[in-house]
């Protein structure tokens, strides 16, 4: 790998330039800020993995924040060359999700993801998430990422639903407790099967790391965000709606202690510092 000690930045909605349900700005600027803080390293920002391949021969870092881009073609090979060289990717949030298709069921509009080549890459395909609660996150290995962090801790976020692609060769960092999917029919994305549900019945994999050649990954399903249409505050405690309405404006859990530690521990790890 080279010694140049770059970082490359993709944060984005799709179609281009959109924000895909999801405050970008925000956490383009809040990433930006952490990696500011680290002296010494040139960072490049994109909205999406367009001509990827371009950038990484001399990127040593990747941290994605996306709703909707995904790599495929050349730029998914050359992630994949990227990362069996030595490269490590921290993928957040939506960077498991991709393209989904419109269908219906029981005659509501439904929407189901559509597992593609890069989730292989990534080791991890998003079913869907329920509406935003509060939900206790066990820490469930010891890693650069988990450093200074509790046994457990308290979010108020969107609990990711995402199926291993290998999970022989994954190792979980954060789990949650959660027995049944209570999405309403029509909220989110509809799935033929509960594969993100492990052997127990309950737990639910939120985050993990996983080796791929001399590279890494570390995958985490935490961190949404968007703007508030109306001006209205994030509530304190948001709670699952009957039918799945959203707060009108939402960045809780980039406010708690335990989410910004953990950005900052992803940080550390992916320059070498963890």
């Amino acid at each position: 790998m080279t010694t140049s000690q770059r970082v490359h930045l993709i944060t984005g909605g799709f179609p281009p330039g959109a924000p895909a349900g999801h405050d970008m700005n925000y956490a383009r600027l809040r990433l930006l800020e952490k990696l500011g803080t680290v002296n010494g390293r040139d960072v490049t920002v994109a909205n999406d993995y367009q001509d990827i391949e371009r950038w990484l021969p001399k990127t040593d870092f990747l941290i994605t924040y996306v709703a909707g881009p995904f790599p495929s073609g050349d730029g998914n090979t050359a992630m994949q060359e990227w990362l069996a060289a030595g490269g490590k990717w921290f993928a957040l949030h939506g960077t498991s999700g991709g393209k989904a298709v419109k269908g219906e069921r029981e005659g509501v509009a439904v929407k189901q993801m559509v597992k593609m080549e890069h989730h292989d890459t990534l080791g991890c395909f998003f079913l869907n998430h329920p509406p935003i609660s509060q939900f206790q996150v066990a820490v469930a290995d010891a890693h650069p990422i988990t450093r200074g962090l509790p046994d457990s801790f308290t979010v108020q976020d969107e609990l990711y639903m995402i199926e291993l692609q290998d999970p022989d060769a994954t190792t979980p960092l954060f789990t949650t407790k959660l027995e049944k999917d209570p999405s309403p029919l029509g909220f989110g994305f509809v799935y033929d099967e509960d594969t993100s549900v492990q052997e127990d019945g309950e737990t639910r994999v939120l985050g993990y790391a996983r080796t791929v050649g001399e590279g890494e990954i570390v995958y985490i399903g935490l961190g949404h965000c968007h703007v508030g249409r109306d001006g209205s505050p994030s509530p304190v405690d948001p709670s699952i709606d009957p039918d799945g309405k959203m707060p009108a404006e939402f960045h809780n859990v980039w406010q708690s202690d335990a989410f910004n530690r953990l950005l900052e521990n992803g940080i550390e790890w992916g320059l070498g510092a963890g």
